[in-house]
């Protein structure tokens, strides 16, 4: 075992399962995923002269597979907070899949850094905003879950009634013909 991944004797020969091969997921010590003596199924993803490159992580089982469906934008989606920084907070919405919850998009109140209101563990539901199959990045939003207020809703009404539809050019042909009749 070492910090960036762990040696799998292959029955004669050792090859290297980096971490990033580990899970589909974030591993972040592969102390934590795997011990000594443990048994495990790994495929050669590449040999390299004497290097064997191994991986864990098997097509059948890529989280991102049917991801432009079930994490296309408007989709409401529930995770847990995962990890956190001073921008935002990433939620995984399922194992081997964080996607962004921008400090900005968790309330509609303004939030300085979220573990002012979240900590890791918290389950959130909150809308995919962005999804970009690519980079496998998705943004999500709470605040967009978040129904208008009421009274904010009544005023704006209130305002529109102020406004008057008003069809300019007969407005000018009225005042046109109310200029001819004075004259």
């Amino acid at each position: 075992m070492t910090d960036f991944g762990a040696f799998i004797d292959l029955g004669g020969a050792d090859g290297l399962l980096h971490i990033s091969e580990m899970s589909w997921g974030r591993v972040e010590n592969p102390k934590k995923v795997f011990k000594v003596g443990d048994e495990v199924k790994v495929f050669i993803k590449e040999i390299s002269g004497t290097k064997i490159a191994l991986s864990c992580k098997f097509d059948d089982a890529n989280p991102w597979k049917d991801a432009a469906k079930e994490y296309a934008v408007g989709n409401v989606v529930t995770g847990k907070v995962a990890r956190m920084t001073d921008f935002g907070a990433f939620v995984e919405i399922k194992e081997g899949v964080d996607a962004l919850l921008h400090v900005s998009q968790i309330s509609k109140d303004h939030i300085d850094k979220p573990s002012d209101v979240l900590k890791l563990g918290d389950e959130v539901t909150a809308k995919i905003v962005d999804f970009n199959e690519a980079d496998k990045k998705i943004s999500l939003s709470i605040k967009a879950l978040i129904a208008p207020e009421p009274e904010k809703e009544e005023a704006k009404e209130e305002d529109d009634a102020d406004e008057v539809s008003v069809d300019i050019d007969a407005v000018i042909a009225a005042e046109a013909e109310e200029a001819k009749e004075e004259n």
